[in-house]
């Protein structure tokens, strides 16, 4: 599998619709009231999910991005896509129905601070939607460094090291337990709606081994929700702003 030179940095963001987008959709779209709603992407990438929110759900869909390079593709399904950090976010307060955070805050350069701006911008009653990794996963799915070198791709057992010795070898990526997310919105004006651990679509695996690799695909959704979540690929969590 190919990246581009920003892996290192942010990660890679969802260049083609399959079904492990499809099915993460349609987790926001029942936890948030979607139709004709105003929408934030935050770290849109090249806009993947902005555009699908856009097409099926509301007009008034806005973006950003930290990378220029990527909003700018963005802006062919999103014309108004900026390029912001997340830590200080171009948008008024209270001003967003639904702010989507996918596999993004694990990348920032402040975690914390970014998601106190996103509650800024969310109106009051108003949702956040985070994925985010989960630390018990048993791959680091962002790569890893060894003696100063980037190797792109899904490296066993990083996350179940200490955290000194985890941010040695990832220190380019976060990785979060429930118990880290929840500090996070320690005395925040929010609270957590809902929380679940939810496996991958792996798509790219099913594309090569087919129907074997398939059926393990639906066995691991079937774990979902029970102590064998423990190990799943994201939290998914709902964020309601008071």
């Amino acid at each position: 599998m190919s990246h581009s030179h920003l892996a290192s940095l942010r990660g890679e963001p969802s260049y083609v619709w399959r079904a492990g987008q499809e099915r993460r959709l349609g987790m926001m779209a029942r936890w948030a009231h979607l139709p004709d709603a105003r929408v934030l992407v935050a770290g849109c990438g090249v806009g993947m999910y902005a555009r699908q929110i856009r097409e099926r759900f509301t007009p008034q869909v806005e973006a950003f991005d930290i990378e220029y390079e990527r909003v700018r593709l963005a802006r062919n399904g999103i014309p108004n896509a900026l390029a912001a950090a997340g830590e200080a976010l171009p948008y008024a307060a209270n001003c967003f129905d639904v702010v989507l955070s996918h596999e993004v805050i694990e990348h920032v350069a402040d975690d914390r601070r970014s998601l106190r701006e996103l509650l800024r911008v969310t109106k009051a009653g108003g949702r956040i939607l985070l994925f985010c990794p989960n630390r018990w996963y048993p791959f680091e799915t962002h790569g890893h460094y060894w003696r100063g070198d980037y190797h792109f791709g899904n490296t066993p057992l990083i996350n179940y090291l200490p955290a000194p010795w985890r941010g040695k070898l990832a220190p380019h990526v976060r990785a979060y337990t429930f118990a880290e997310i929840k500090r996070l919105l320690s005395g925040e004006a929010a609270e957590i709606a809902h929380h679940s651990r939810i496996y991958g679509g792996y798509d790219n695996i099913i594309a090569r081994l087919g129907a074997p690799a398939l059926a393990m695909r639906n066995l691991l959704y079937r774990f979902e929700g029970t102590p064998l979540d423990t190990w799943a690929l994201s939290h998914f969590v709902v964020i309601e702003k008071r």
